[in-house]
């Protein structure tokens, strides 16, 4: 995620600066840009010389110190409060108070992050979407004291990249998008599971009957089938509504390894 979210943000002239404490993350991430910037100059999306600018915009680093000159910091860390709450401290120590802290999470309440940090008023969420070059929306998330100056300016920095922006003004675990995609994706899978219909004919109802571009079982081998079910998991321990439960089908697919397309199977098979 970070690494599409640096992708868009160089393509619309902003200087970007990746850091994770891992110099392989890094290097993965500079090449994955690298390629994608490559797809859309060969399909005529983007300019050879729009994208060559783009790359030279994004620098990377390991020093979390970089992040101290920044207008916002979008935070794009694994999906753990804990994890999530260590960054927002370390960022309140390194940034100035009119720094925008952004968190890039799915499911975990914004309030809870932003508990962490010195300005719990200026940590706003910012939910992209993957692939972040491909979709376009991005699900902006108050928590219970995120300021209107936070929210404004982490809309604009959104739509600079070309995002469309919704806003959700009750911070509730998942949100809007995720509670719906985690709801659908679960019924989808209990539905297959039980053996009700097979994976393609459920995907196939949805795209014709409900006119849906992609059926819930494969968008969820898009996010993957790890991601969902996690996501699914934290809005389940924050509300202990059983439709948030998942089902052994998903939690076996997480323990087999077959997580979508990124392992090249899930519900559907990808070379």
């Amino acid at each position: 995620m970070g690494s599409g979210i640096a992708q868009v943000a160089g393509l619309a002239d902003t200087d970007v600066t990746l850091i994770d404490n891992d110099p392989r993350a890094l290097e993965r991430a500079s090449a994955t840009i690298g390629d994608s910037l490559d797809r859309f100059v060969a399909k005529g999306k983007v300019e050879e010389a729009d994208a060559r600018a783009a790359r030279g915009r994004i620098a990377s680093t390991t020093d979390m110190g970089a992040a101290a000159e920044a207008e916002i910091v979008v935070e794009a860390v694994f999906e753990r409060l804990s994890v999530k709450q260590e960054v927002f401290e370390r960022l309140s120590r390194i940034c100035g108070p009119e720094t925008v802290l952004a968190t890039n999470t799915s499911a975990i309440p914004i309030t809870e992050i932003a508990a962490a940090a010195t300005h719990p008023e200026r940590v706003v969420g910012t939910h992209f979407f993957s692939p972040v070059p491909m979709m376009r929306l991005c699900e902006l998330v108050r928590g219970m004291q995120t300021g209107d100056e936070a929210l404004d300016r982490a809309r604009a920095f959104a739509e600079s990249t070309g995002k469309t922006c919704v806003v959700v003004n009750r911070d509730v675990a998942g949100f809007a998008t995720t509670r719906l995609i985690c709801a659908f994706v679960n019924e989808a899978a209990r539905l297959v599971e039980d053996g009700v219909i097979s994976a393609e004919d459920l995907d196939t109802a949805c795209r014709l009957g409900f006119g849906h571009p992609m059926g819930p079982l494969a968008t969820a081998d898009l996010t993957g089938i790890d991601v969902i079910t996690h996501a699914t998991g934290n809005i389940y321990e924050d509300t202990g509504d059983p439709k948030f439960f998942a089902p052994s089908l998903l939690r076996r697919m997480v323990a087999a390894g077959r997580i979508g397309r990124k392992s090249g199977e899930g519900f559907f098979g990808y070379e």
